[in-house]
């Protein structure tokens, strides 16, 4: 059993490894070709910013490879060693799942700081400073351990008094799940952003037009001071009920027209509008479903073979190994979905944005290229098992713009953007 476990994993990786040198091998080979949606020079920069980034997935997934051959083969019964001495069961159970977790952490750390540092200052994102970094990173890793070992506990709690712990365990973080989505804009400004009311008194009032027309119920338009950790472009729409926010980071609000900005928050309501927010919580249930009832009902001989009892922090600690297993399976379907309700919003975004809502709409699409350096392009098997969102270049289409790009080969464009 332990083998078999083993194989899958060593699959997943080798599958997640193989999708980034296609992606890399595919941008080398267009990267210099003609230039699509970009001026020469920045058609060559985003390509290289893109390769860069999967170079270093592929060193993030082969060192998180060790780690879960570490954890497997002796890893966790180190935990167990160092905090045997714990009387409290309890305490001893959170003590070593949040121990792997802040030692996957730790180890995820010089990663987080190459890319900020090294990469995304190299290609002009980063306008953070390394005291500002630290602080974010110990504020995350904080609220980590507090909320992490809540949730640990109240698992534990679970697992030692129900019989079908895993249904009740997949319904407690299941709740977990929607509640973060709630007091997620009210966490990120008391710890990260400075949130501001919108000051544009036009710009305010054409915003709560649109959400009029959708039915949008908000408790008001923030601009994020994103800009001074990084010079991408974004928007999203937090919470729920009347605690939902429109928050606009101040990039979006410089680089975007007024009209532009409209049919990009056209584009959000038109997620609001079709329940997408809904169907993206109930695929994550979903996963979440097969997750715990999978480990649910693992076989004992896969902890004998590990020379471990079957403890609830073991389970967990599996269960966290591997989620992003479960995960990418997951992502292919998921993104089938994702991308067609991308395309829905699309169409109701340029509605809501008035009689040149596609021509506002793609021009805004256009821009996130440009400011976010996205490579136009990408292999189809990237596609498949990593992209939420349609290409751009298929996006621009479906809003009747003429992208003066014919197809190759299968081969699509791309956008990493958000909206």
């Amino acid at each position: 059993m332990l083998m078999t476990v083993v194989g899958i994993y060593t699959l997943y990786v080798l599958i997640s490894i193989y999708t980034s040198v296609m992606q890399i091998g595919y941008i080398n080979q267009v990267k210099r070709k003609t230039p699509i949606l970009l001026s020469a020079s920045e058609f060559l920069k985003a390509g290289n910013y893109a390769i860069a980034k999967e170079r270093m997935a592929i060193a993030n997934t082969f060192v998180d490879y060790i780690l879960f051959i570490g954890w497997m083969g002796f890893g966790i019964r180190a935990l167990e060693a160092n905090f045997y001495a714990l009387g409290d069961e309890a305490v001893r159970n959170v003590a070593i799942v949040m121990g792997f977790i802040v030692i996957n952490s730790l180890v995820s750390l010089p990663f987080s700081y190459y890319e900020k540092f090294v990469l995304d200052a190299k290609f002009g994102f980063n306008k953070s400073t390394l005291s500002q970094w630290i602080k974010d990173t110990a504020i995350s890793f904080v609220m980590t351990l507090i909320l992490g070992s809540l949730v640990v506990w109240g698992i534990y709690e679970i697992m030692t008094n129900f019989e079908l712990w895993w249904l009740w365990s997949f319904l407690f973080i299941f709740g977990v799940v929607i509640l973060i989505n709630m007091l997620y804009p009210a966490f990120r400004a008391m710890f990260f952003d400075k949130l501001t009311p919108l000051q544009d008194e036009e710009l305010d009032s054409e915003i709560k037009r649109l959400m009029d027309k959708t039915g949008f119920v908000s408790s008001g338009v923030f601009v994020s001071d994103a800009s001074k950790r990084d010079a991408r472009l974004n928007a999203y729409f937090g919470g729920f009920g009347k605690a939902k926010r429109v928050v606009l980071f101040d990039t979006l609000i410089e680089k975007l027209s007024t009209k532009e900005l409209l049919a990009v928050l056209g584009h959000e309501l038109g997620h609001f509008a079709h329940g997408d927010i809904y169907k993206n919580i109930a695929m994550v249930g979903v996963m979440l479903f097969g997750m715990f009832a999978l480990f649910g009902n693992i076989p004992d001989s896969l902890y004998l073979e590990m020379g471990l009892a079957k403890e609830p922090y073991v389970v967990m600690i599996l269960l966290l190994l591997f989620m992003p297993v479960l995960g990418f399976i997951m992502m292919p379907i998921m993104g089938i979905v994702s991308r067609h309700n991308e395309y829905e919003a699309d169409k109701m975004g340029s509605e809501l944005a008035g009689a040149a809502g596609e021509i506002e709409l793609a021009n805004a699409l256009k821009k996130l290229v440009t400011e976010n350096k996205s490579f136009p392009l990408s292999h189809p098997i990237y596609i498949f098992f990593h992209y939420t969102h349609p290409p751009v270049i298929e996006r621009l289409k479906a809003l009747g713009m003429d992208v003066g790009y014919i197809e190759q080969s299968g081969l699509e464009g791309k956008c990493e953007a958000d909206i």
